[in-house]
This record gives structure tokens, C-alpha cells and sequence, in this order.
């Protein structure tokens, strides 16, 4: 069986390591390679806390101020509280799976809160610090992993659509739906439409996205394609998928790519807010790719420990989203304790409200799983409801005897 090539070096850079299997080292040394996103990453706030300055993206985020600063930090912190109660829901029995964002509420924060009133977001089924940048109350996400709701919310009114859990799925509906907003004379100026869709690393691999690049660019689709890169597509890495980083690709299809530190919320904003400019003005879609990490399990099915090393875990948490804000509102003057302690308060309230809805949350009725199936009626869906009813009196009838 011929060896499988591990790593894809730059000409001049040696031999490629080829193995049937990565060992340690070649894991170890692939992510130092890379930890830091590569010379073209787009960064404004360090690990540190250390503002950058940006030539190009500064003029993105000119009205962050410490105020606004405080409410991105905010929105993660809630947003991570809130991840991390689902999880500890789902190990007691409350959900049927929960699918960790921890680690990537900056990519998703600061890219949902780029996103105008008139925006339209297409979802993977990891992106809940998006629902909530778009005011989708997070209740209504736990239907889905409860099983009792597809979802719970007005995708219109929000510009949130549904979760797709197919993978890659969502690429080809966004499409879809930028083409729609072209072909309606909707981009073009400062109130302009644009769309963003979510899709990981894994899903770069998947037919369903290499289409949607070809007919987004094709079309001049007014489509952000955000690539949260977490670096394991559930126990694959990226260096597996791809020869190239994954923002290079957009160059085959004709569109610009980017890459931008994905657990700097400035950044991701800063960069978001320029690619759906770029979109809602009729220049044709973008790629991000933000470049982070899955710090939990893929999901509540998964054992991450399987696959990767705990070296690995440790130094990603050095890159923490949320700290490297706090260290820059703290070392600014721009929070105090108090600050930092109320939104952990506000937090702990948060997940305790979810807690008890989802611990009291009714069981639908059984015809519920024919309602919205189709958008008027329909005599067969309606004669297949009727028989799974009458099947179900029946064990009713049984018992009564």
C-alpha cells in the first residue's frame, strides 16, 4: 500500500513526511507551523491584549469604542456560559446532542454582529454565537438538540437561517439565496444586501461547497463564505484536506480570500464588515477563512482525546478570545473588576434561565411532526397523519381493556 503524503511543504522547504498515520511530532510540528495563521493573517488584537494597527482594516472598526469593546466582550462571555451549560445539560439527559462552539465565540460574534438588519446568515449547526448576534433567543436552539423542534425561530425577521446539519448543505441554499438578492437588483450601493454562510474546515472537502464557489462567482452572488477553520474536521486535521491554507483557494474560482485571526473578535468584525461591503457593492463574494480552534469536543458524541494531543489543547488556550479582551479593557482602564464580575453574573443568570427551560420544556404532540411539512395541504401527508394517530389510539384502546 503506498505511503500517504502527511505534510505539503513549500518548494525549496525539504521532503514532505509521509506516513500511513501521523506520528506526535509531525501533529506537533504541523500546528506550530501554523499557530499563528501564517504571515498573511489578519490580526488587530493580540493574544496579549496588545492592539495592532491595521493599514487597511482600522477604518472597519473606527466606531469600536471602549463601550462597544465591552459589549463584544459580553456577548462571548454569555455565549460560552451558554455553550457550556447545553453541554453539561446534554451529559445529564436534557438534550439529545450539543455541538460546542467553545473556542470560536470571536469568529462568530464578531462576524454576526457585522451582518445589517437586511443581511441574511446561513448556519452550519455550530454557529450559536451567531443566533445570538442576530437576536435569535437561544431557547429556541435547544428544540433542535431536545429533538422536538426543527427551529424555533423567524428566519426572516431574524436574517438567521435554520441550522443544516447535512454538511456543507447550507453553501449551495446561500448561493442560492445571494443570487436571488443579484438577480433582484438588491446590491450595489451603501444599502445594499449582502450574505454570509458558516461552514467548517471538514466541509471544504464536500462537492457541496465547491459549487457554491463556482456559481457565487459566477453570478457575482453577493455571498461571504466564512470558513471557521478549528483545524480538526472531528478527528481529521486540516493538513489532510488540503496542500494549500484553505483562503488560498478562492483564487481558483476568481474571488478574493482572506485570512483573519478567527479568536480576535476585532479582527473578525473589522474583516467581516469589509468582505459584506465588498458584497453588498456588487464585487462579487468573498472568502474568510478564520483561522482558529475547536477547544471541546466536536460534539457530545465525540472523545477528542483520541486524536489529538493534549500540547496542542494548552497552547491554543494561551489564545483564549475572550481573555485577550479583557487583558486590553484591563490594561486601558477600560473595565474594572466590577465590570468583569457583573457580566459573570449576568452569565451565570443567563445559563440558569436556559437551565430551567429546558428542564421544563413540554413534550410536543405526536401530529406535530406533520405540521409544516408542506406550505398548504396536502391530502396524502394528511391521510399518513390520520394512520399514525389512529395507529397510536390503538395502544391507548389496549391499555383500557
Amino acid at each position: 500500500m503506498p505511503s500517504e503524503q502527511w505534510t505539503h511543504p513549500e518548494p525549496g522547504d525539504g521532503p514532505a513526511a509521509v506516513a500511513a498515520q501521523p506520528s506526535p511530532e509531525q501533529v506537533i510540528a504541523g500546528l506550530r507551523a501554523t499557530s499563528e495563521g501564517g504571515a498573511e493573517l489578519t490580526q488587530l488584537l493580540t493574544p496579549e491584549g496588545e492592539r495592532v494597527p491595521s493599514p487597511q482594516f482600522d477604518k472597519y472598526v473606527e466606531d469600536i469604542d471602549a463601550e462597544a469593546l465591552r459589549g463584544l466582550y459580553r456577548d462571548m462571555v454569555l455565549v460560552r456560559r451558554a455553550d457550556r451549560e447545553a453541554n453539561a445539560m446534554q451529559r445529564q439527559g436534557q438534550l439529545g446532542i450539543w455541538v460546542p462552539l467553545l473556542g470560536q465565540e470571536a469568529a462568530q460574534i464578531g462576524s454576526g454582529r457585522a451582518l445589517k438588519p437586511n443581511d441574511m446568515a446561513f448556519p452550519s449547526y455550530r454557529e450559536h454565537g451567531v443566533a445570538y448576534a442576530r437576536g435569535v433567543d437561544m431557547k429556541d436552539l435547544l428544540g433542535i438538540f431536545r429533538c422536538t423542534d426543527h427551529s424555533g425561530w423567524d428566519y426572516q425577521r431574524h436574517g438567521f437561517h435554520p441550522y443544516t446539519i447535512v454538511i456543507g448543505n447550507q453553501v449551495l441554499n446561500a448561493a442560492g439565496y445571494a443570487m436571488g438578492q443579484k438577480f433582484e437588483g438588491k446590491v450595489g450601493d451603501d444599502d445594499g444586501e449582502a450574505t454570509i454562510v458558516y461552514f467548517g474546515d471538514g466541509a471544504t472537502s464536500q462537492g457541496d461547497v465547491h459549487e457554491g464557489f463556482v456559481w457565487a462567482a459566477v453570478y457575482d452572488a453577493p455571498l461571504v463564505f466564512f470558513c471557521q477553520n478549528n483545524q480538526w474536521a472531528i478527528s481529521e486535521p486540516t493538513e489532510r484536506q488540503s496542500r494549500l491554507p484553505l483562503y488560498q483557494r478562492a483564487r481558483g474560482y476568481g474571488f478574493p480570500g482572506i485570512r483573519v485571526d478567527g479568536n480576535d473578535v476585532l479582527a473578525c468584525l473589522a474583516v467581516s464588515r469589509w468582505a459584506l461591503d465588498e458584497c453588498r457593492h456588487g464585487n462579487g463574494p468573498v472568502l474568510i477563512e478564520a483561522f482558529t480552534y475547536r477547544m471541546d469536543a466536536h460534539t457530545t458524541t465525540d472523545d477528542p482525546t483520541r486524536y489529538r494531543l493534549s500540547d496542542e489543547l494548552e497552547e491554543w488556550k494561551l489564545k483564549d478570545p475572550i481573555e485577550r479582551v479583557r487583558a486590553y479593557l484591563a490594561r486601558n482602564g477600560h473595565a474594572d473588576q466590577a465590570f468583569f464580575d457583573s457580566v459573570q453574573a449576568e452569565a451565570d443568570s443567563f445559563a440558569a434561565d436556559l437551565r430551567e427551560y429546558t428542564f421544563n420544556m413540554p413534550e410536543p404532540p405526536p401530529e406535530r411532526i406533520f405540521s409544516n411539512v408542506y406550505a398548504e395541504g396536502n391530502p396524502v401527508l394528511e391521510a399518513q397523519r390520520e394512520e399514525f394517530l389512529s395507529y397510536l389510539d390503538g395502544f391507548v384502546s389496549a391499555g383500557e381493556h
